[in-house]
């Protein structure tokens, strides 16, 4: 009898793995450990037999039936994984139908024109700098000989944060910067205190803030990218020289530039400067001159060694002279069929 419950596990396993589905499966089961199946009778038989043959019985059927259970747990859960994938399969659904052609998107035209700007400056020698946001008043006005007496301060209607203590020092006037001019005096300092500078050649691209109405020509929150030089040497030839190698890498050899006496604090002399337009007329790109010698000190150099220009201008008025774009604001909008343009 104990041969015979071998016999019995063996074939029932072979049937338990040809079950089709779970129903098939549960019947199965039921006729091999049921009450009524034939090792239910040989378990029935135990209580006439001897105790060795009794033992020897026992042993058998309960081997029998641990590799049965086994046998239909592994068969139930293969089952039940083949169920579950189609009932996935069938429930599953293809979103892309509903949204019809795909787009491709692409970077903003603001931010092309930022990426077009790094490229040719990079190729003209340049590296690329950049700066925090948030910055102090000593970097956003009194390094670049705005003290805070300065009567040019009211060119730039800032927005102040709260003032913090730095360094233990004390309350520092914190404010969002309203130009990246605070990141040339950065690099200047750092080139000084790091040792791998002057000469300094760089461009210092990013966003800035002021307190303004958003119209057609302006916007509270804008983007700008500055230049900056400092060598032995340097002079007004050599801004007007980059300005215009700059003019004809970017907008084409047709195109030419000038520049027009103008003011500002942190350059001595100044300059604005233009691009002739395509249709002969001159558009005023930005302004440039040579840093101021107040500025060279306050940011460790010897003015009397070391000399240099700057440049800046802005890059969502350039994106709008360069894509003849009437009003600024749409830049920032998020029309898709504006954008989609470039």
């Amino acid at each position: 009898m104990s041969d015979e419950a071998e016999q019995i596990a063996e074939a029932g396993v072979i049937r338990i793995a040809e079950a089709a589905d779970t129903t098939a499966l549960h019947d199965t089961e039921l006729e091999l450990l049921g009450k009524r199946s034939r090792l239910g009778e040989l378990k029935a038989s135990l209580r006439d037999l001897e105790p060795e043959e009794r033992k020897s019985l026992g042993a058998a059927l309960h081997s029998a039936r641990t590799k049965i259970e086994a046998a239909v747990a592994e068969r139930k859960s293969a089952l039940e994984a083949v169920a579950r994938r189609a009932r996935l399969e069938s429930e599953r659904l293809d979103l892309t139908e509903s949204l019809g052609r795909a787009n491709i998107g692409h970077a903003h035209p603001i931010t092309q024109t930022w990426e077009r700007l790094e490229d040719v400056f990079v190729g003209m020698g340049y590296r690329v700098a950049d700066g925090p946001e948030v910055e102090t008043d000593w970097f956003n006005f009194e390094a670049l000989n705005l003290p805070p007496s300065h009567p040019a301060r009211s060119l730039w209607d800032t927005l102040y944060l709260d003032p913090t203590g730095l360094d233990g020092v004390g309350p520092e006037q914190l404010l969002l910067r309203t130009h990246t001019s605070p990141v040339q005096a950065r690099t200047m300092l750092s080139a000084v205190r790091e040792g791998w500078g002057p000469p300094i050649y760089v461009v210092c691209p990013g966003r800035v803030y002021r307190r303004d109405t958003a119209d057609s020509t302006h916007l509270p929150v804008f983007h700008q990218i500055e230049g900056l030089v400092i060598d032995r040497g340097i002079t007004m030839g050599d801004l007007s020289g980059t300005i215009e190698t700059f003019t004809k890498a970017y907008f084409g050899e047709a195109l030419t530039s000038r520049m027009r006496p103008s003011y500002f604090p942190f350059t001595e002399p100044s300059a604005e400067f233009d691009i002739s337009g395509p249709d002969g007329e001159w558009l005023e790109l930005g302004g440039c001159g040579m840093v101021h010698p107040n500025v060279l000190a306050s940011c460790g150099l010897d003015p009397e060694e070391w000399s240099g220009f700057a440049f800046g201008f802005g890059i969502d008025r350039l994106a709008k002279v360069r894509h003849e774009v009437e009003d600024l604001r749409d830049f920032i909008t998020n029309d898709q069929r504006f954008l989609e343009q470039f």
